[in-house]
C-alpha cells in the first residue's frame, strides 16, 4: 500500500530546474532511502514533501489526498520531518525539545497534557534517552543530541518520519545507534521512514526500497539488490564499484570501487606508454 507518492514533480529554484518530472512512490510500513551524488535533489525532495520548499509543478499524495489540500495541522498529525543538521536554543533541555513534538496534539496555551506526558515519558524511553531528559540538548554528544531530535519526530506520533541525512557528523558506532532505533521503531511500531544517506551500505543494510537519483532524475528503485548494482551505481554517481553480498546480513554491499574517469586516463596511458 502506498503511503505517499509524486507525480511529475518539479522542484527547482528561480530558473534553475533541480528535480524533472519525478514519480517516486513509498510504501506504507517500509524503510525507503533515496541515494545519489551531492547536489541531486535528495533533500529538495524531502523539503517540498514536507512543504518547506514549494514544488514548481506537479503533485504529491498523502494517503491519496494532494498535501497542498491537508491543513498544516493535520499533516504535522501524519508526517513528521527532521531536517540536516538542526540547531537548538541554548539550554533547551532534552524533555522541553520532545515535547515540541507535541504541538499538533495541543489546543489552547499548548500546556502538556497527561497524555502528552505519557508520550513523552514513553518515548524517552524507546530512545534511551530518560537518563538525559533534564540535560541541555547542547550538553550531549552528537549520538545522543541526535538521538533527541529523532526523539522529538517520534513524539509527534505520526506514521510517517521524513529524516535528512540522520547520520552526519555521527562516527559508526553512532550511526548503527541511529539507524537501529529507526528500524525498531520500524518493526516494533510499523513507522514509514524515509531518509536521506550518504552510505551506500548502510542505506542497503537498513532500507526495505531504495531510490536512487541522478541529476534530478530517478535512475532506479526497488530493493537493495535491485539498485545497489555496478550498472545503477555506475551511471548515479560515475563509479565502477564491486559488490558483493554481506555474510551477516544477506544485504548488497559496495566492497570497493573506483572512478571511471581513472579508469579511462589508466587506459590511454598504458597505450601511451605501449
Amino acid at each position: 500500500m502506498v503511503s505517499l507518492s509524486t507525480e511529475n514533480l518539479q522542484i527547482g529554484y528561480g530558473n534553475k530546474v533541480i528535480v524533472e518530472g519525478l514519480n517516486l512512490e513509498i510504501n506504507k510500513g517500509q524503510i525507503t532511502t533515496i541515494i545519489g551524488a551531492n547536489g541531486c535533489g535528495k533533500s529538495t525532495i524531502l523539503k517540498t514533501i514536507a512543504r518547506v520548499h514549494p514544488a514548481k509543478s506537479g503533485s504529491i499524495y498523502l494517503d491519496g489526498k494532494m498535501i497542498h489540500k491537508i491543513p498544516t495541522r493535520e499533516i504535522a498529525k501524519k508526517m513528521a520531518v527532521l531536517p540536516q543538521s538542526p540547531e537548538v536554543p541554548t539550554g533547551l533541555t532534552v524533555y522541553e525539545l520532545i515535547s515540541f513534538g507535541r504541538s499538533p496534539h495541543q489546543s489552547g496555551f499548548g500546556r502538556l497534557s497527561n497524555e502528552d506526558k505519557r508520550v513523552i515519558d514513553w518515548v524517552l524511553d524507546v530512545t534511551g534517552l530518560s537518563d538525559f531528559a533534564d540535560r541541555p540538548v547542547d550538553a550531549l554528544s552528537g549520538g545522543q543530541r541526535q538521538r533527541a531530535w529523532i526523539a522529538m519526530a517520534i513524539a509527534q506520533e505520526t506514521d510517517l518520519l521524513l529524516l535528512d541525512e540522520p547520520t552526519t557528523y555521527l562516527d559508526m558506532a553512532h550511526q548503527l545507534e541511529i539507524l537501529q532505533l529507526l528500524e525498531k521503531l520500524n518493526r516494533e511500531e510499523g513507522r514509514t521512514i524515509v531518509m536521506v544517506i550518504h552510505d551506500l551500505n548502510l542505506a542497503a543494510r537498513f532500507s526495505h526500497h531504495m531510490a536512487a537519483l541522478r541529476a534530478g532524475n530517478l535512475v532506479k528503485e526497488g530493493t537493495p539488490e535491485e539498485v545497489m548494482t555496478q550498472n545503477v551505481l555506475k551511471e548515479v554517481f560515475q563509479i565502477d564499484a564491486e559488490i558483493v553480498k554481506d555474510p551477516r546480513t544477506k544485504k548488497p554491499v559496495c566492497l570497493s570501487y573506483d572512478l571511471i574517469q581513472k579508469h579511462q586516463q589508466s587506459d590511454k596511458q598504458k597505450v601511451v606508454n605501449f
